[in-house]
């Protein structure tokens, strides 16, 4: 299953190992998942990551360590689209963007409302729990 992955998943996945998101870093790393990364995307992966690196209780090394790991499991993929605004975050209208470029046709997110407007492109925006239900 190929998957786009919001950046609040993969930071309450860094969190705490107990609960979905970290279910689906675990999944990840075991190739039963596969994500789709864009530059932008990872990006913010690291900005959001290294701002709150005290938080998660990891210094610039592991975090730089843990996006070089997603880099290799990851599918990488250019986006030739912009649609913007589409999304009522427009911050979060390059991950809509991924999704359609890569035929990537799940977002796993924890703000289900901000993407209510991916379904005219065919994509559906789940919870973390809700694709572990799926791939079980």
């Amino acid at each position: 299953m190929k998957i786009v992955l919001d950046t609040n998943v993969l930071y309450a996945g860094l969190y705490s190992s107990v609960g979905a998101s970290f279910k689906i870093l675990k999944a990840i790393v075991d190739k039963k998942i596969r994500i789709v990364l864009s530059t932008t995307l990872l990006f913010e992966y690291e900005d959001v990551l290294k701002r709150k690196s005290k938080e998660l209780g990891l210094n610039h090394e592991k975090i730089e360590a843990i996006l070089d790991n997603l880099c290799f499991l990851s599918e990488h993929q250019k986006i030739y689209f912009l649609w913007r605004p589409i999304l009522s975050d427009p911050k979060d209208d390059h991950i809509l963007e991924l999704a359609v470029s890569s035929n990537a046709k799940t977002v796993v997110t924890h703000n289900i409302k901000d993407f209510k407007n991916s379904n005219k492109f065919g994509i559906r925006a789940i919870t973390p729990k809700s694709l572990l239900e799926k791939i079980k």
